[in-house]
């Protein structure tokens, strides 16, 4: 059978492997503290009331056709209202697209300004940018980044990349870290890109920056959320805006994303995605429009479950610092944002009882889940080298008891190493 060299050549999810690999051991009566998706268990993170009864009250209502394909204006209002109020962003209603859920919205972002053979540049880790590129048959050009610098790029690291290039994607809180910008690191970059821009003739295509901050609600202790155009006005004609209700409140099947940002962009995503029909289902869209006006009952909300993510990704951290104090071979990065923990499990090359050695972080990864009972993502599914010890640990679908159960687990499992 003869398919598109596109899609020949589309690599599968290798967290959707490893989710396969856990199910399989559950399907087997195993107790597995599956860090691995980034989502939420709803039993332990339910979506707002307020939303589950705005859906509910829009589908007895019959709002089951069709929304206008950029989305409803009621929607598109209150969304404008909210990035005013709380972020303080500017941006009008007819400067925003709606569609379900972020993933269409950064695919439209790539095709609305990326030809083929464009150079995009992005950090690694980092989630599916090098999908995207494959998708739009774009050049990536992947940037390693550092342990010292939180595995958040700087403006040193893209520096040498930047000439020639179309798109640079960045996100903050960072999936799969779990870090964000400080002011002054994204400072530096959007300076970088504004000389960038300043440099290039008036028939060269200008280097536009595609800002995921799906996770920014999301971030903890004293930890602020930056972002581009509000640090540097200049750049508003140059960043698209990747954000969304899937995380902040945990609704990531409720499927209502957003996007904003310049209007001759952000009018060439709406016709991409009219043809792709990817919208947010309407009734999805009524509700969320009548409940982000709601701010203290979204504060109430977002309070809380900022409250419990603390609470488990602090469990984590702790545990493994503390597995670190007694001579363990392992790390963790603080956490700042989104639902993910850093953790560095520096094993490789030690031998399994099996005899297995462990050369990769894909052989470690399947060790962890038969001898730990603890499932984690590598770093090489987002980018990085299969040689790197860093793994994302995703706690959205697990209780804090059962994350510091699997502490234990973990330490007599490295025991066993030789």
């Amino acid at each position: 059978m003869q398919i598109s060299k596109m899609a020949a050549g589309l690599r599968g999810s290798e967290i959707i492997r490893i989710g396969n690999q856990v199910s399989e051991q559950v399907r087997q009566g195993a107790n597995i503290c599956n860090l691995t998706i980034g989502d939420f268990d709803s039993k332990i993170f339910p979506i707002p009331a307020g939303l589950t009864a705005g859906i509910i009250d829009a589908y007895k209502a019959g709002l089951t056709n069709y929304p206008p394909a950029a989305g409803m204006g009621e929607l598109r209002q209150s969304v404008s209202k909210f990035l005013q109020e709380r972020q303080g962003l500017s941006y009008g209603p007819d400067d925003i697209l709606i569609a379900g859920g972020s993933r269409p919205l950064i695919y439209a972002t790539y095709r609305a300004i990326v030809d083929a053979g464009d150079r995009v540049i992005f950090p690694l880790p980092s989630w599916n940018n090098n999908h995207y590129c494959h998708l739009v048959d774009a050049t990536p050009v992947a940037v390693p980044t550092r342990a010292e610098n939180n595995f958040m790029p700087t403006a040193a690291d893209l520096a040498p990349h930047v000439a020639g290039a179309t798109l640079l994607a960045l996100c903050s809180p960072l999936n799969p870290t779990g870090t964000v910008f400080t002011k002054e690191g994204l400072e530096e970059i959007c300076e970088l890109v504004i000389a960038e821009n300043k440099r290039r003739g008036p028939d060269e295509k200008p280097l536009y920056i595609l800002y995921d901050q799906i996770y920014w609600l999301l971030t903890f202790g004293d930890t602020q959320h930056f972002d581009p155009v509000s640090l540097r006005p200049e750049l508003r004609d140059y960043v698209i805006y990747i954000d969304g209700t899937s995380k902040c409140f945990a609704a990531t099947g409720v499927r209502v994303g957003y996007s904003f940002g310049p209007p001759a962009i952000i009018n060439q995503m709406k016709s991409i995605l009219g043809h792709v029909g990817a919208w947010a289902p309407k009734a999805e869209q009524v509700a969320t429009a009548h409940f982000l006006p709601q701010t203290a009952e979204v504060d109430e909300f977002l309070t809380g479950m900022k409250t419990r993510l603390d609470s488990s990704l602090e469990g984590l951290f702790k545990g493994l610092k503390e597995l670190k104090a007694q001579g363990y071979p392992v790390d963790a990065v603080a956490p700042a944002g989104a639902i993910y923990l850093t953790a560095k499990i520096d094993v490789l090359g030690r031998t399994a009882p099996d005899g297995t050695v462990l050369t990769t972080t894909a052989e470690l990864t399947s060790y962890l889940i038969a001898e730990a009972q603890l499932a984690l993502v590598p770093f090489s599914a987002f980018g990085s080298p299969a040689s790197e010890p860093w793994f994302r640990a995703s706690v959205g679908a697990e209780t804090v008891e059962s994350i510091q159960a699997a502490l234990p687990r973990l330490k007599a499992a490295l025991d066993k190493l030789k």
